[in-house]
């Protein structure tokens, strides 16, 4: 969810400065919660800012770089491996031990596809 202007932020907490504002009423003004006003008056209060906190990001990958360079040479090495082949030679070749779906989502963010072997033995006669 986007957060709210600072635009709106600071019209919020100026009609709640005003004489007599009560926070039901400054929210159903701004058409907000009451719980954002209380809150962003708290945030006030406690840095003096009414602007949005940043963004944060999400856990940092298992797979770092290097892993993903070890990665992509077992993959290019044997390229029809299972997830448990390749997780099992990563963390032989010195990369984190992880899930077979936390590889399966480094290897499609490598945009990698699964080459099979053919499971047939060719013709011995020509066709023709």
């Amino acid at each position: 969810m986007k957060a709210y202007s600072n635009d709106l932020r600071e019209r919020v907490a100026a009609a709640c400065a005003e004489p007599d504002a009560t926070h039901p009423a400054v929210a159903a003004r701004f058409c907000v919660s009451v719980s954002f006003v209380e809150k962003l008056l708290q945030r006030q209060r406690a840095s003096g800012s009414v602007a949005a906190l940043p963004r944060r990001s999400g856990p940092a990958p298992l797979l770092d770089t290097a892993a993903r360079v070890e990665l992509v040479a077992c993959l290019r090495q044997q390229p029809d491996a299972t997830l448990d082949e390749l997780r099992i030679w990563v963390a032989a070749l010195g990369g984190p031990a992880v899930s077979p779906a936390t590889l399966g989502r480094a290897v499609q963010a490598l945009d990698w596809r699964r080459k099979k072997r053919a499971s047939t033995l060719p013709n011995a006669t020509p066709s023709g």
